[in-house]
């Protein structure tokens, strides 16, 4: 399993990808994705997330 940003609801702070310890989350298009095959589901950026934007896939 793995994490999935909400694309709608991402602002684009940057917040989860700075709490990812995989660093598996990166920055596209002023949104930011989430490389499913790094993601060992941590749930780290959904604590970070001011918008709730990462969930569990």
């Amino acid at each position: 399993m793995a994490h999935v940003i909400d694309a709608e609801k991402c602002i684009g702070c940057g917040a989860c990808a700075d709490e990812c310890p995989t660093s598996c989350i990166v920055e596209k298009d002023g949104k930011y994705v989430i490389n499913a095959d790094e993601c060992v589901d941590c749930g780290a950026c959904e604590g970070a997330c001011p918008v709730e934007a990462p969930q569990a896939e």
